[in-house]
């Protein structure tokens, strides 16, 4: 699921001149050149203007470039009286067209902020073209992370000041901008929420050059997989495969972090046939691959999914792995029926632990790993069954294979939950 912002994030404060560390371009408005607060007003004059009317200048003075008139213009219209003697009052289109003219002439982002602020007393609505209009400022000087929390401030402001394809435009223009590209090199990215939607963007205006770049500089692991979000992950995932073209598999962090996101959305079963993706890809990779099929690490998510409703899950995927050894071209996979056993272990299901690490030789064909051991070992710890734990663990070793730092940590903790802690000294 999405990150949940409950306060909006407030925009960074504008640093001193001297402490900037971005080259700013014009000069900063001076507060002569600042809008006059509600409530100081000039007589109306001979020849008022409506909003209207004020609105065909602006056009006209923009179609010329006159973009100093129109700054001036909009000062003297909302200190002045209408007709009726009314203080005039600008919509939000006005607005923008002062904040275009201000933007035009070398104001700072900070300023055109402060002049977004005086909408409110104005009672103007903000809408995206006005937070594009700062956007733009900020492009221009590649403050990038105030960039980030203004689109932070438009996702939660919503309704008219929802983000467009300019905005995200606009952002992803400057973290693949020259100055830009250390950021995403380094371990910096995008707020969760943002980086969806420069994603969607992407994905929506065919940018997928774009696309491939994000996903290969950003860390998998920490964008579609942590946003629970499957239509995301579809995309990123059809983006990356498509990038390496069927030349290469993709990385292992990807494959971890597309199981962990399906197991986070319950699709256990999409989640299975991407483990067997991934042991395809990985399987072989010696003990390199001992980490990376580790119930206990890496395939935690999984575990913890297949565990998630007690039995009633963990027989679900133990029934659809015999399924798929059934079928035409069988899938059997240690790693996936070790993710079961330690599954039975978190909710003290010993026998069904045992059952399954039995069934990995007598009906799947296949011999234990490591990892099934260890998860037999910490079902049995779990239980103060610690002589059967050390059984286990003689019984491994009498087999030639070699123990990890997980067995003598699970073969300590089976002694300590027991308080006995001479053999657990003894075992270390």
């Amino acid at each position: 699921m999405d990150p949940q912002l409950v306060d909006p994030t407030p925009l960074p404060p504008d640093p001193p001149p001297a402490a900037s560390s971005t080259t700013k371009t014009g000069a900063p408005l001076s507060l002569s050149n600042s809008l006059a607060p509600v409530g100081l007003y000039n007589r109306a004059s001979s020849d008022p203007l409506d909003p209207r009317a004020l609105f065909d200048l602006f056009d006209d003075c923009m179609a010329s470039h006159r973009w100093t008139e129109v700054k001036c213009l909009f000062g003297t219209w909302v200190r002045t009286l209408d007709k009726n003697g009314k203080p005039n009052s600008p919509d939000v289109n006005l607005f923008n067209h002062y904040l275009r003219a201000n933007l035009i002439l070398g104001a700072y982002a900070t300023d055109l902020l402060d002049l977004v602020a005086q909408m409110d007393e104005f009672r103007v609505q903000h809408n995206t073209a006005s937070f594009n209009l700062v956007l733009k400022a900020m492009c221009q000087a590649n403050e990038t992370v105030a960039a980030d929390k203004l689109l932070q401030r438009m996702l939660q402001t919503g309704n008219d000041a929802l983000p467009d394809d300019e905005s995200y435009d606009l952002v992803i223009g400057m973290l693949f901008s020259p100055d830009q590209n250390q950021i995403l090199k380094s371990s910096n990215v995008l707020s969760m929420k943002v980086f969806m939607n420069c994603v969607r963007a992407c994905v929506r205006k065919g940018r997928l050059h774009t696309l491939v770049t994000i996903i290969e500089r950003c860390r998998m692991k920490v964008t579609a997989g942590r946003t629970y979000n499957s239509e995301l992950l579809r995309a990123s995932w059809a983006v990356l495969d498509r990038s390496l073209r069927k030349k290469k598999a993709p990385n292992p962090e990807s494959y971890i972090a597309k199981i962990y996101a399906l197991a986070s959305l319950g699709n256990l079963q999409r989640a299975s046939s991407t483990l067997n993706e991934f042991e395809l890809a990985y399987g072989d990779s010696g003990q390199e691959a001992e980490e990376l099929f580790c119930p206990f690490t890496s395939l935690h998510p999984l575990v913890m999914a297949c565990s998630k409703k007690g039995f009633e899950t963990l027989d679900n995927v133990y029934f659809q792995l015999e399924n798929l050894n059934r079928a035409e071209n069988p899938y059997k996979s240690v790693a996936a029926l070790n993710c079961i056993i330690l599954g039975c272990a978190n909710v003290w299901d010993l026998d069904r632990a045992y059952q399954t690490f039995e069934s990995i030789g007598s009906n799947f064909g296949l011999s234990p790993d490591i990892h099934s051991y260890n998860g037999l070992m910490y079902a049995f710890g779990k239980l103060k069954k610690t002589h059967e734990a050390s059984k286990v663990f003689e019984h491994l070793m009498s087999l030639g294979l070699k123990a990890n730092a997980k067995s003598y940590s699970l073969l300590i903790y089976a002694h300590l939950i027991n308080r006995d802690v001479k053999f657990a000294l003894v075992s270390d």
